[in-house]
């Protein structure tokens, strides 16, 4: 049987499989890939065992596609079909806790073992390049997917999510001002969109080192360095009012192992804006 020949019985079965085996890798319980294979071949007898591997690999490469975290070990294999996708969407619909996994633990880890020490201190870097854009997809394809599963959507809804990317950066600020020998700004740093609300345009207020002001956006997923984001008008106006101090801070790969990257306006310069909605006003 060929690739297009899985149905969605097939594609259930091992969706269901990869995120069983990503979701005790997240919580670091020991699982055995060859293990799960096996027991797949029981419930799949048409399949032999590359191509259960080639299945798993396809999926990674949706949850690229759809900014998830995936297994460590199987590698993105691009040629999947849209079936699968929809398999995928299928199974984040009917489990949306899923998404905020381990968040409670990271928010516990954040408070407790990351406060004191240079461990809270995340190394920022410049913007993903084209070199690691995903294969081209075809736009009408895309678009269809789209319309399924919003990915920044889905992002900017996780509240649990969002207030732990921004604990973690209010908590990478602290440190860089306390290693800086700048208590005195270390202890100034406030948690804007806490403490005042959402409308500020940004969610932290810090300081660089020589006093200066940063105003600090955190964007943050589960997924890849280019996941898309959302942003609203009123950051963008932010953003542009204040060149010299603001900051989005883009976290991915959240949940595993926090990575970071950082732009200034002008936003367009970085990123495609795309609007998303629209505001209807009687005539």
């Amino acid at each position: 049987m060929s690739d297009e020949d899985w149905d969605d019985t097939e594609n259930d079965l091992m969706v269901a499989d990869y995120f069983a085996m990503l979701t005790d890798e997240l919580l670091g319980r020991y699982y055995n890939k060859s293990e799960h294979r096996r027991h797949l071949l029981d419930l799949l007898p048409k399949r032999n065992n590359s191509a259960l591997e080639f299945k798993h690999r396809n999926i990674s490469a949706v949850m690229d596609f759809l900014g998830q975290q995936k297994i460590n070990g199987y590698k993105s294999l691009y040629s999947y079909q849209g079936s699968l996708v929809d398999a995928v969407i299928r199974w984040l619909e009917a489990n949306p806790d899923w998404t905020v996994v381990k968040h409670n633990e990271v928010e516990e880890r954040i408070g407790s073992s990351l406060k004191d020490g240079s461990d809270a201190i995340l190394w920022i870097g410049p913007a993903p390049t084209f070199s690691n854009e995903l294969p081209p997809v075809d736009p009408k394809f895309a678009a269809a997917v789209a319309r399924k599963y919003d990915v920044a959507q889905r992002d900017a809804r996780n509240r649990a999510l969002g207030k732990a990317g921004e604990q973690r950066v209010l908590l990478h600020e602290k440190a860089v001002l306390q290693s800086a020998r700048r208590g005195d700004l270390a202890d100034k740093v406030r948690w804007t969109a806490i403490e005042e609300g959402d409308g500020a345009g940004y969610d932290i207020f810090s300081f660089e080192p020589d006093g200066q002001e940063r105003l600090i956006e955190v964007k943050t997923t589960n997924g890849w360095d280019r996941t898309p984001f959302h942003i609203t008008r009123n950051e963008i106006a932010v953003a542009e009012a204040n060149r010299d101090t603001w900051h989005l801070v883009r976290l991915w790969n959240f949940a595993r192992e926090p990575r970071a990257f950082s732009i200034r306006p002008p936003l367009d310069a970085h990123v495609m804006l795309t609007p998303t909605s629209f505001l209807a006003s009687l005539h």
